[in-house]
């Protein structure tokens, strides 16, 4: 039985008084009239005597007398923070736009922002800020104005502003929504904080000077602000990729290369992939972080001036960006700088978060004597009618048994999107290394209710598809590695975690040959483990040698796979209570199928002859991966979460 009660939704009618107690103590630490007075308040401020309007080549001067001359002669800068402060971010506004869930000290900023709002009037009054006013985006229907305030009572500060403007263009007289930003660095680190208030275009970072909290504040509003009108804010670089098919035809495809960070999304949008430029090939580059998917498949780029990268790039295999970086142009974040002037990419001794703007009309590659630049003509994806053919790839990184290339049907590249998932790092969270973790789209930037967000990404690919049927494809590349073990250990009753056997991630060249492959369409795939079509061949070349079962027992695989697919369920009942198509719920539910039951079996469909263990191969039930790719008339469970 179902019951509605107004501004909650449908609950369960046996639901507790203490789970509607609780809810009820967290929706009454929001205020959104007090919201509402603040911004009152607030905009008769902005034309202060206190606030410099400044044009951006105006915060060259002040910006470089606080920073590092390299000998490229660009400059570099070290902030006392140096990345996003995530755990103290808070969205401000009606239920539809709040967290899903707050954690403690959340609910603490949500329940002390009258307060700190109140502050924010008040140094909006009296400090020194400069207000620096750029424009997203470069098409004919959406083109947000950023509006930058920064307080300058520290002059370190005109760096925040001078890189985050390179990001971005002059503004023109397209049209676009007016977006704010404000920044106080100078808050005292006790209150260190950004609140987000979506639903008034306003953003407020105080306690940190990392420049990255502007550049995702506008393009977190930006992407909240499409979904309301229509299109999919995506946490993914574009590009276009034409090249020569099997009967000599060039061929041009859109690409959407989605990836959490240290995933290699950057990596894999600046890329040349070992094209014939000289026949014609190439790989042309349009954003490497955020866009807007229309529903015709067209995809708005955001940033029209530089990207804000990390910067653990080596020239031997990332000659693009090596490239940029290199240039004048380029303006670095917490990058090792040595006494004489030399930027190194790769030490990270003081910061794991190295970061830079580059331009994006400075990266190049070499072919022959030639310099080619590899930016695209337009930083926005034209519709699918115009291309041969749309690529959604979803770059992992895992280091057991996940295969380096998955080619996807629909449904599973709309449950890829769903689960966003990688793996934690040594270099990011060495307590988690190894562990699973997953955010919808690989976007950690999502206000409101992240159930929809995959939603709307179903609507628009299965209308994709249904026009094109085959012009729309989906894969999912693992750009770790294969055969990586870690054991727990306890050191002084501490919980360590030791690599017992390490792996070194897939080298750059196959992974290039294995996407040139795929858009060539010449890889060979056959049903795996997972439930979908692993690869077995990247042009020509067999790929046996990255079989799991080279480095894993059945029983070491099964154990893998059980816990993959029991992130994989935990993760989906979590996004379905904020609201999943009964068809995605069903087609999760059925994926789950690849789980091991019972004793060891064989996982990977087709092994050679003697493969498999003594006794294995003869079995009469059939393995999960053969039960999932075989016709079934089975219903699908009934979904067990609320479809709000």
């Amino acid at each position: 039985m179902l019951l509605h009660l107004d501004g909650l939704g449908f609950i369960m009618a046996g639901i507790g008084l203490d789970t509607l107690d609780l809810e009820a103590k967290v929706a009454d630490i929001y205020d959104v009239d007090e919201y509402r007075r603040f911004v009152d308040n607030l905009l008769p401020l902005l034309g202060g005597s206190n606030i410099r309007r400044t044009r951006h080549e105006d915060l060259r001067e002040p910006a470089i007398n606080t920073g590092t001359r390299t000998k490229f002669g660009s400059y570099g800068w070290r902030s006392s923070v140096s990345s996003r402060i995530a755990p103290k971010t808070v969205y401000l506004g009606s239920p539809a736009v709040r967290l899903p869930k707050l954690t403690d000290l959340q609910k603490s900023i949500v329940g002390k922002v009258p307060e700190q709002l109140h502050s924010v009037l008040h140094l909006m009054r009296t400090m020194p800020f400069i207000h620096l006013r750029r424009q997203m985006c470069n098409n004919s229907e959406y083109n947000p104005i950023c509006n930058l305030y920064v307080s300058v009572a520290d002059q370190k500060n005109y760096r925040i502003a001078y890189m985050w403007g390179r990001t971005m263009r002059k503004v023109g007289k397209e049209p676009g929504p007016e977006f704010t930003m404000i920044h106080i660095p100078e808050e005292h680190t006790l209150r260190q904080q950004v609140l987000v208030l979506p639903e008034h275009n306003i953003n407020i970072a105080l306690g940190t000077d990392y420049m990255g909290e502007d550049k995702k504040g506008f393009l977190r509003q930006a992407m909240w602000y499409a979904d309301e009108r229509g299109m999919l804010g995506l946490h993914s670089g574009t590009k276009i990729v034409t090249v020569l098919d099997p009967h000599g035809e060039l061929r041009r495809y859109g690409v959407f290369m989605f990836g959490l960070t240290a995933t290699g999304k950057s990596t894999w949008s600046c890329h040349p992939m070992g094209l014939d430029y000289r026949r014609g090939e190439g790989n042309m580059v349009s954003q490497d972080d955020i866009c807007f998917l229309k529903n015709d498949g067209a995809a708005l780029g955001s940033e029209d001036g530089g990207f804000f990268v990390k910067t653990d790039v080596d020239p031997n295999l990332q000659e693009a960006l090596y490239n940029a970086l290199t240039d004048k142009s380029a303006m670095f974040e917490n990058v090792m700088i040595d006494a004489d002037g030399n930027p190194d990419f790769l030490d990270e001794a003081l910061c794991a978060n190295g970061r830079s703007v580059i331009t994006r009309d400075k990266l190049w590659i070499k072919v022959g004597r030639k310099k080619i630049n590899i930016s695209a003509e337009s930083i926005n994806l034209p519709t699918l009618e115009e291309l041969d053919g749309l690529i959604f790839a979803f770059i992992t990184r895992r280091n057991t048994i996940m295969p380096f290339a998955q080619e996807l049907t629909p449904m599973q590249g709309v449950l890829a999107y769903l689960w966003g998932e990688s793996t934690h790092s040594f270099a990011s969270q060495p307590a988690k290394a190894g562990e699973s973790v997953r955010i919808v789209g690989t976007d950690p930037f999502i206000v409101g209710s992240r159930g929809r967000k995959v939603n709307r990404f179903y609507d628009i690919v299965m209308q994709l598809v249904d026009k094109y049927p085959d012009k729309v494809r989906f894969f999912q590349y693992n750009t770790g590695g294969m055969g990586e073990v870690i054991k727990q250990v306890e050191e002084g009753g501490v919980t360590k975690k030791n690599f017992i056997r390490k792996t070194s991630r897939v080298p750059i060249n196959v992974m290039a040959a294995i996407q040139r492959g795929d858009l060539k369409k010449i890889n060979g795939y056959d049903p795996g483990m997972f439930g979908t079509k692993e690869i077995v061949s990247a042009e020509g070349k067999d790929m046996g040698e990255y079989d799991p079962r080279r480095f894993y027992s059945q029983e070491e695989i099964d154990t893998y796979l059980q816990d993959i697919v029991e992130g994989r369920r935990e993760y989906t009942g979590m996004i379905a209570d904020e609201g999943l198509k009964d068809e995605i719920v069903a087609a999760a539910e059925k994926s789950y199928e690849i789980a091991p039951r019972g004793k060891a079996k064989a996982f990977v469909s087709k092994p050679e002859e003697g493969a498999a263990g003594e006794g294995e191969g003869k079995q009469e039930e059939a393995s999960p991966v053969d039960r999932f790719w075989q016709p079934t008339n089975r219903i699908p469970s009934p979904p067990r979460w609320r479809n709000r």
